[in-house]
Order: structure tokens, then C-alpha cells, then sequence
């Protein structure tokens, strides 16, 4: 059984630093090598360093784990996780490559120097460890010749996407020697440890991803030019409105960098003809923008350039900076009012305005190319809409899009334009499919050579949505849905706008446990929304109390204290299953579960301070029983360092940025569980259920100790000293001395020990009394609004 135990990176810049980061997050360590320098610095002479000494000779690799710290977004998803990488070069640590299972090429996108690289890398390796290359575009044919029958049967292209750790697409591209067995291990590794969308690419110029991708920006930039659309214009339609990442077009080319993007597609311009060679030859304005070092946000000015708070558009014909503009037409306002992705699409596409028709003429060629690459660059259809989904951030890759639009009628009008729709599209058509995707008893069929086939998955994958149509729901009301995953595990699934909790999701997790207890083995808390859950329904809360119905809020916020209550205590394993957001009463949620599978993006907090609130529905009383019960027993402690950290920690509203800094925070016990793949989360939270189910006791009772009055003055000195010095405002302070009071456990003697009942109702009566305050409602209100926190 093969397993990668220890890597290599070979390559130090930010993808080989990126790399060995996102390495560390998963647990594997890495030796991350690059060339030794030829000259000291300044820094290095002014010590009595020489080009001998290791600090010297590691330079560039050492240097470049130091910027992993100050990089964002943060490429390690814990600091802790640097510890894993070590720093080496490639004279010294060469006999280090025999010790591991696999080594990843991250250099300069040269064959020559790649192939050089790998002469060296031969003479060291130790057999069947697996050596690949980062390239996003060169190919793996020419990188493999002359090297030995081993090095070639374990030698592939792996192409991850920048930044590593968040973006999903891993391309694997084998070569004519590679063993299959090694690119199926990969395809499963990349999946399962790496956390990625692994799909096989062809050896062809820049794979899948970005040959489309460069593809279809170069051609929106020609079409800006020819329609005389500005830059700002064409940021304003191809972002999230047709399905896009919000950095659109050109933002996109600001984030990437001009000087990279401007390699890739000349990469692809040096290896095609004809009319594709064309598309590829980059317009002039933009290789003036490269030689005057234009290049994007690494050099503060690209297509956009930020002049006080105010951003700037290009001018492509006068290179000169202008107000941004943005493209207003009824086909856009229209689009917005459309539910679904294929009513947005026909809308905006098959529109008569100037939006309308810079859309359609962007789409139309990215469609056909694509159609025009299947089978040459990917399989089938599915690896090129699953490389643009996971690769360039599109919600549909180009076949699902063409769905959207209506393959019949968008092909109608593609040859009635005189463009040359592929053979194969026409016959499927001619056959009587008007779609590429289609459905059948909730399972997924693509169209490939004349009939429909399953769309292939990892086991791992449980697609809710899907589900749901095949076995139906067992209750649902306006916020949640009850649902049967099989194996006698049910899972709770939230629904609500924003997956707020409101009454709703109280009556169906009170449902839930009844339902589960009865005829189930567990319950897994978890949905596949945007967030997890982003808190409480704050607009209902704030009408509640600028009507004055206290009395309706202390019920509701009882009824979900008791609901929490009802899941810790429950006679079967809960586990909450959390990813993306998970704020507030998200939060709350997730603490009274026998175990949390987090997505390894998780970020969690109890950010109720944020609005003039604290956290009401047990959210502190389990944050200080998660740090309590982490002390080692039997070991004298200090209680005091507890309650301040437990109220640091929500007076100062932190946010975890990942799984790992979760439980960095508590939020996470060392027992929870972390899925690298999100798209595994539902699977590993039904396996944990399972797990536990064998063996499952009810948790008991028990009360715990409190800091009481002394404890209360300790934890108000640090508010009161910031008060004074002007760092809060008088309302942080009332806020503060609230949750001092529920953190201490209220005036009692030190010390004392308290259940969890006599600590909700604290947390509840102090919630209740900031609710009434006007200025905690002005923060909820301009939460409401503005999106931003209000500091009155």
C-alpha cells in the first residue's frame, strides 16, 4: 500500500512555498530546497556571514517560509504548521530527496531548467517514489525524455492552482510511461489528503483550466476593444452575475498579474494555428502595460489602480486612469429579479442592449472552443467543466452554462452568426438531446459519444440536494429539513436565508431529536449552503425589540438554550458538520455536539459583541467548558486564566480563519475531527455518527467551577483600564461588564461550582438586558445595512 509519508518541494517561490504550506496544513512534512546564492547581502556582510554559511546557502527556501507568515490570504491554516517545513538548498540536501515518497518540481516554467532539475533529482531518488511537476502548461512528454524506466513509470504533471490551500482544482497530467497505478493513487490521494478536485488533463499546451480560461478572458479583452466597453463596464456584468468569481475580468488579471498571464498565453500562442493563434496574440496596450511594469496588485496598478479610497479604471487607448464605469442596462435589472441560474442566463444572453451583447459575444466563442477542446485536452465534458469550476471559481463550467442558455436555440444562433459549431454537438442535437447534463432518478448523466453516461464520483461525495429527490425528506418546515442519509443516520439540514436560526430551525431540531431517539442511530447538524450558519435571525430579534416584545425574545432565546440542552444530552451522537461561516449562534450550535467534523475552511466565532450583544443561547457557558475541560486533570490550575481567556475571546469577537486555528481557539476540542475536502464533510460527519453510535453513553451532568466576584473584578480591570485610555466606548464597556458577570458565573464566592442551567439563565438575562439598550439596537441595525460593525 503506498503512502506519502514525507515530500520534497523543490522550488521556493510562492507556488513551491504555496505547496509545502498547504503540505504542513495536512499534516505531511516537507523539504522545501532551492538554488544557493551567488553574493551576500548587505544584512548577510554587516553579520561576518559567508557564502558558506547555511543561513546563506538556505537564503532563498528560508526566506521564503518566513513570507508564509505574512502573506494573505494566509497560505498556512495554523502559524504552528511552519514547524513541518524545513529549509534546504540544492547542493546540500540533494541525498535528502532518497527519504522521500514523493517530490513536486515547483522552478521556473523552463524545459531546460526543469530538465536539468530532473537529471538531479533522478541520480538521488529513492525507486517508486513519485516525482511530478507543478508546470502550468509545459510538457510532460519533453520533461520525462532521457530519464530512467523507474523515474519515468513514477513521473507525472500534478498542477495545483494558486493560492494552494483554497483554490480546489489539482490537474493530473500522466505521461505515455506512467504507471497507471501511480496516476490512480494521485487521483484518490489528491482527493482524500490533498482535499482537492482532482481531474485528468491531456498533454496538451496549458491543460484544461487554463487553456479555456486565458481563452475566454482574451477574448472578453477583444471584445471590450471592438464594442468600445470599458474596463469597469465589463467588471460590472462578468462577476457573480453570470456565475463568476466577483473579480470578474479584469480584476482577475490584476490578482493573476499581467507578466504571468501574458506567459501563459503566448504558451499556447506558440503551439496552435490559425484562428486559435489569433485569440492568443495578447493586444498591444497590454504588452505596454507589461514594459511600464503595470502589472497588477504585486505592483499596485494594473487594469485598476487605487488612489486614495477611490479605484481607477484603465484606459486601453490613452493608458491613462479614469473614473470606473459600470455597465447599466434593463437586461441586467432584469436578470436580477430571476431565481435560477438558467433564467439569470437566458435573460442577460438573449437580451437586446449593450449588456446583452457583450455577454453573448464573450459566451458564444468560450462554448464552441470548449466543444471544439473535448476529447483533445479532456476525456469528456466533465473534466473541462469540472476544471473551470474548480480552477477558475465559476459556479457552471461552459457545458452546464450551455444547458442553462438552451443548447437548441444559443446553436441556432451561433450558425446563424457564421460560427462553426462542432460535429458532434449537431449530432447530438440531431439525436434528439437538447442537453449536455441530464437527470434520471436524482443521478447525473453526461452526454459522450452518442449516449449518456454517469457523471463519476468519489464514494465520499453525498450530493444533499440529490438526496433529497431520491429518498425525500422526513419533515421540513420554512427553516430546516430532516433528512435520511442511510445507515441509520439522519442529518439536520438548515435552509433559512443565510442559514439564520430563527424559531423554525428551534421546533426542528426539538423535532429532530424526538424523531432520532425513536428510529435512528445518530444525527448529523450540517447543509451545503454558502455558510453553515452565519447566527440568529437579527432582523427578527431587532423588530422584536423595537416593538418592546421582551418577552417574546426571552421565550425564543429559552426555546433555543433548551433545544441545545436537548441535542448535549440527547440519548444518540450529534455531530455538527461546520464549514465556511459559522458565526454566532452558528457557533452555538456546533459547542453542545458529541463531536464537530469541521471543514478544514471553518471559520468560527462568537461574534454577538459585534452587534451590542453577548452570546445567549449557551454559547459562553460552552466556550469555558470547552477551556476547563482541555486543563489535564488532577494538576493544580489556575481558574482565573480561564475565565479570561474564555472572555478575551468573545469580548474581542475573534474568528478562527481555519479548522485548525479553531482548535488553536477551543472552539474545537484535540478530538474533533477536520476534512481537508469539503465535499467529504457530510461523508466523515455520517462516518463519525456511526462511530460513536457503537459505544454510545449519554453525557452526564455535571457542575462546574466559577471565578464568582473576585473573579468578575479581575476580568473588568482590563475593560475599564481600556475605557479609560479611550480604546472602547462607554457601551463596550456596559457590554463588557455584562459578559465579565455571566463569564465569573455572577456574585458568588470563588471557587463555587454551578450547573448549567443556573449559567444559561445568566447568559439569558444578560442578553435580555442589552437587547433593550438603543445603541446595542443601532449596531443591529447598522449590521442590518451596512453589512459592518457600528462602534457607538
Amino acid at each position: 500500500m503506498r503512502h506519502i509519508q514525507k515530500a520534497v518541494v523543490i522550488g521556493s517561490g510562492v507556488m513551491g512555498s504555496g505547496i509545502a504550506a498547504h503540505l504542513a496544513n495536512i499534516g505531511i512534512p516537507s523539504l522545501l530546497l532551492d538554488i544557493v546564492p551567488k553574493e551576500l547581502t548587505e544584512a548577510e556582510q554587516a553579520k561576518g556571514l559567508t557564502l558558506e554559511s547555511p543561513q546563506v546557502r538556505n537564503r532563498l527556501s528560508q526566506g521564503a517560509v518566513q513570507k508564509l507568515f505574512k502573506q494573505k490570504p494566509a497560505p498556512l491554516a495554523s502559524k504552528s504548521n511552519a514547524a513541518l517545513i524545513t529549509a534546504g538548498n540544492l547542493e546540500d540536501h540533494m541525498e535528502q530527496l532518497g527519504e522521500a515518497d514523493w517530490i513536486i518540481e515547483v522552478v521556473v516554467e523552463n524545459l531546460d531548467v526543469k530538465k536539468k532539475v530532473f537529471e538531479k533529482v533522478d541520480q538521488y531518488r529513492k525507486p517508486g517514489s513519485i516525482v511530478s511537476s507543478n508546470t502550468s502548461g509545459i510538457s510532460i512528454e519533453a520533461m520525462v525524455e532521457g530519464r530512467s524506466e523507474d523515474f519515468s513509470k513514477h513521473f507525472l504533471g500534478t498542477h495545483f492552482f494558486n493560492p494552494p490551500r483554497y483554490l480546489k482544482l489539482l490537474e493530473v497530467i500522466p505521461a505515455q510511461s506512467t504507471d497507471p497505478e501511480v496516476v490512480q493513487f494521485m487521483k484518490t490521494f489528491g482527493e482524500d489528503t490533498l482535499g482537492k478536485g482532482v481531474v485528468f488533463a491531456k498533454d496538451t499546451p496549458n491543460f484544461i483550466a487554463n487553456r479555456i480560461g486565458t481563452y475566454g478572458l482574451l477574448v472578453t479583452v477583444k471584445e471590450m476593444l471592438n464594442g468600445g466597453y470599458s474596463v469597469g463596464e465589463v467588471d460590472s456584468v462578468t462577476g457573480p452575475l453570470i456565475g463568476r468569481p466577483k473579480s470578474a475580468t479584469f480584476r482577475t488579471l490584476d490578482v493573476v498579474g499581467l507578466d504571468t498571464f501574458i506567459h501563459v498565453a503566448k504558451n499556447v500562442y506558440d503551439q496552435v494555428e490559425g484562428q486559435e493563434k489569433e485569440v492568443f496574440d495578447v493586444p498591444d496596450f497590454m504588452l505596454k502595460m507589461r514594459d511600464n511594469g503595470w502589472l497588477g496588485s504585486k505592483s499596485g496598478q494594473g487594469f485598476f489602480k487605487k488612489e486614495g479610497k477611490e479605484i481607477l479604471q484603465l484606459n486601453p487607448e490613452t493608458l491613462e486612469y479614469e473614473a470606473r464605469g459600470k455597465l447599466k442596462a434593463a437586461s441586467v435589472e432584469m436578470a436580477k429579479q430571476e431565481k435560477g441560474f438558467s433564467g439569470k442566463m437566458k435573460t442577460l444572453v438573449y437580451g437586446k442592449d449593450r449588456a446583452s451583447e457583450l455577454l453573448w459575444s464573450i459566451l458564444a466563442p468560450v462554448l464552441v472552443y470548449s466543444a471544439e477542446l473535448n476529447g483533445e485536452i479532456a476525456d469528456d465534458i466533465t473534466g473541462i467543466d469540472q476544471a473551470m469550476k474548480w480552477g477558475f471559481g465559476w459556479d457552471k463550467g461552459p457545458f452546464e452554462t450551455w444547458d442553462a442558455i438552451g443548447v437548441a436555440k444559443s446553436v441556432e444562433r451561433m450558425k446563424a452568426e457564421g460560427m462553426n459549431v462542432p460535429e458532434w454537438v449537431e449530432n447530438m442535437l440531431a439525436e434528439g438531446h437538447d442537453s449536455f447534463y441530464k437527470e434520471e432518478n436524482a443521478d447525473l448523466y453526461f452526454y459522450h459519444n452518442g449516449s449518456y453516461h454517469p457523471v463519476e464520483e468519489n464514494e465520499k461525495v453525498i450530493n444533499l440536494k440529490r438526496l433529497k429527490k431520491k429518498n425525500g425528506v422526513i419533515k421540513k418546515n420554512s427553516g430546516a429539513s430532516l433528512i435520511d442519509l442511510g445507515d441509520g443516520v439522519a442529518l439536520l439540514e438548515f435552509t433559512s436565508p443565510n442559514n439564520a436560526i430563527g424559531m423554525d430551525i428551534t421546533q426542528m431540531i426539538n423535532y429532530a431529536v424526538d424523531e432520532v431517539s425513536k428510529n435512528y442511530k445518530g444525527l448529523v447538524i450540517g447543509n451545503q449552503g454558502k455558510n453553515f450558519c452565519v447566527g440568529a435571525n437579527l432582523a427578527m430579534i431587532l423588530m422584536e425589540a423595537q416593538d418592546d416584545n421582551i418577552f417574546e425574545i426571552d421565550m425564543v432565546v429559552k426555546h433555543f438554550q433548551q433545544a441545545m440542552m436537548k441535542l448535549k444530552y440527547s440519548s444518540f451522537p450529534v455531530v455538527a458538520a461546520p464549514f465556511g461561516m459559522t458565526l454566532g449562534g452558528g457557533t452555538e450550535v456546533c459547542l453542545p455536539a458529541d463531536h464537530i467534523q469541521a471543514s478544514a475552511e471553518t471559520y468560527m466565532g462568537l461574534v454577538e459583541v459585534g452587534v451590542g450583544l453577548i452570546p445567549g443561547g449557551g454559547g459562553n457557558k460552552e466556550l469555558y467548558l470547552n477551556y476547563y475541560n482541555s486543563l489535564p486533570k488532577g494538576v493544580d490550575f489556575d481558574l482565573q486564566k480561564v475565565a479570561n481567556r474564555v472572555f478575551e475571546m468573545i469580548a474581542m469577537a475573534k474568528v478562527s480563519t481555519s479548522a485548525a486555528e479553531a482548535r488553536d481557539y477551543n472552539f474545537l476540542s484535540q478530538s474533533d475531527g477536520i476534512s481537508v475536502n469539503g465535499d467529504h464533510l457530510i461523508y466523515d460527519a455520517k462516518q463519525a455518527v456511526l462511530h460513536l453510535a457503537e459505544n454510545y453513553t449519554v453525557p452526564v451532568k455535571r457542575k462546574v467551577p466559577v471565578v464568582g466576584e473576585p473573579g468578575y473584578a479581575t476580568l473588568l480591570l482590563g475593560a475599564q483600564s481600556m475605557y479609560q485610555s479611550g480604546f472602547i466606548s462607554e457601551h463596550d464597556l456596559k457590554i463588557a461588564k455584562k459578559l465579565a458577570y455571566v463569564i465569573a458565573g455572577g456574585k458568588v464566592p470563588y471557587g463555587t461550582e454551578v450547573d448549567e442551567e443556573y449559567l444559561l439563565q445568566l447568559e439569558r438575562e444578560a442578553f435580555l438586558s442589552l437587547i433593550e439598550k438603543p445603541k446595542s439596537q443601532q449596531r443591529m441595525q447598522h449590521m442590518l445595512v451596512k453589512g459592518k460593525p457600528l462602534r457607538n
